[in-house]
């Protein structure tokens, strides 16, 4: 469940290359960035941390400039994520 909320977040609120719009593009797209922002959740990092992450992997993998201030609402999302243990039941 935690997986694919985290999916869902960065399909409809991240989605950098904006290819989401695209109905037969695939909804797997960012799957290899979910264990990353999960761990960055279980560690309890703070949104802005959670912001340069993200900026992170788009400057790294995508030759982006992102400003992390521009993906904190995003980064909010995942904060309001629950990745305890108890929410796995």
């Amino acid at each position: 469940m935690v997986v694919r909320l985290i999916r869902e977040v960065l399909i409809e609120h991240w989605d950098p290359i904006g290819v989401m719009s695209d109905p037969d593009w695939p909804r797997d797209e960012y799957d290899s960035y979910i264990g990353g922002v999960y761990r960055c959740l279980a560690q309890g990092e703070s949104a802005e941390a959670i912001a340069r992450h993200l900026c992170f992997i788009e400057e790294t993998t995508m030759g982006f400039r992102p400003l992390p201030e521009v993906l904190l609402p995003v980064a909010l999302r995942l904060k309001a994520i629950d990745v305890s243990l108890s929410s796995e039941a």
